[in-house]
């Protein structure tokens, strides 16, 4: 596991978190940040000490340790890139860096943006909109990313939002994009599409209309594996029920649709998702709200470090299998074990996932009994019961 990051003359010691799952041939940084940070350290110098900056994405911190004396506001949407980059902090003796998510407001008149190239080109909209009202033609926009990701539409995107783009030779399969805002760009007016609405009907024939933002999984319509999990839900207005990966909330939905006094519990390391399935409840259940708790957390840690651990009746799960842009398994598997430290005693995990994915027998290692509760070509739904 290679943990030592060394650029010039300088080494951090940087983790992926949680430490515990990073896998062995893995590390928390990539060609893109090391050309990000031999930019600004070559070409930008005297930018030190001109405040503020901004940085966007930063996977795991290590742009946000390089930086951490010039104090960026460090801007994510992801609460596991938060704890890694908090972990990497305090392990290299470096000061607390100013964090914030996404939706909160950005400080005015940045002295220079530094921007890792998201995976879903909606988060960047969403993000270039909000500095579009901040940014001035003294702005510094530096952005990076592997070569595949630097595609015309992210410049396109550039262009349109912010001002002239122009992209860097490719180096270590990375690419760099500097963008400069110009006036003319900033002040033309521009409607900002996120959240997106769209009306989904439930089983039981009721509709609600299913707010997403940019960051949320499958923003633009219902995916097909909640799509099966939504036909196949059992709740009773005894349970107390966890949706976990939440995304836009649907499946809760579902579930105070179908038993208004349950009580739901949504859990999602996006804090976009968090604010998503939050508004769906405020505009569909609101009456409801008081029933529901909204949690950003890395899988349950949130709840298994509370003093006092909730018990949940059952558990759903729609559970990712990648990191960024890894395939991994360890987020489902640390999903799976957090599920049954937090079930009471007869209590239900229901897994929907792809049929290729080796999850039946994940679980029955793990809870001992597992039921297939139904299967199609594609998908399979899992229920498996602590005892």
């Amino acid at each position: 596991m290679n943990t030592e990051f060394t650029l010039s003359d300088r080494t951090l010691t940087l983790i992926r978190y949680p430490a515990k799952h990073q896998h062995k041939s893995l590390q928390a940084w990539d060609s893109a940040d090391e050309l990000l940070i031999e930019y600004i350290r070559q070409e930008l110098p005297a930018l030190s000490g001109q405040q503020p900056w901004i940085v966007f994405n930063d996977d795991f911190g290590a742009l946000g340790c390089t930086f951490a004396q010039e104090q960026p506001v460090w801007v994510s949407d992801s609460k596991i890139a938060e704890l890694s980059f908090k972990e990497n902090l305090t392990t290299n003796h470096l000061p607390d860096v100013p964090m914030q998510d996404c939706l909160a407001p950005l400080p005015d008149s940045p002295a220079l943006v530094i921007i890792k190239i998201p995976r879903t080109l909606a988060l960047l909209e969403s993000q270039l909109l909000a500095l579009r009202s901040v940014a001035g033609p003294q702005t510094i926009v530096v952005a990076a990313a592997k070569v595949k990701t630097v595609t015309r539409s992210v410049l396109a995107l550039f262009e349109k939002h912010i001002g002239p783009t122009k992209t860097s030779l490719a180096k270590k399969k990375s690419r760099l994009i500097f963008c400069q805002p110009a006036a003319k760009v900033l002040s033309c007016e521009v409607k900002n599409p996120y959240p997106t609405v769209w009306p989904c009907r439930l089983p039981n024939g009721q509709t609600v209309q299913v707010a997403n933002h940019a960051n949320v999984f499958s923003r633009q319509s219902l995916d097909i594996g909640a799509r099966f999990l939504l036909e196949h839900m059992q709740v009773s207005d005894q349970d107390n029920l966890l949706d976990l990966g939440c995304g836009n909330g649907v499946l809760g939905l579902n579930a105070l649709s179908m038993a208004p006094d349950a009580k739901v519990t949504f859990v999602d390391e996006s804090y976009m998702a968090i604010a998503a399935a939050r508004l769906n409840v405020e505009n569909n259940f609101p009456e409801q709200v008081s029933q529901c708790r909204f949690v950003a957390s890395n899988c349950l840690e949130s709840l298994l470090d509370q003093p006092t651990r909730p018990s949940f009746t059952k558990v759903l799960c729609n559970p990712p299998f990648h990191q960024q842009n890894t395939i991994t398994d360890h987020i489902a598997w640390q999903m799976f074990h957090d599920a049954y430290e937090l079930l009471g005693k007869g209590g239900h995990l229901i897994v929907v996932a792809n049929r290729h994915l080796d999850y039946y027998h994940t679980l029955k290692r793990l809870f001992g009994g597992v039921t297939t509760l139904a299967s199609q070509n594609k998908f399979v739904i899992f229920s498996a019961a602590k005892r």
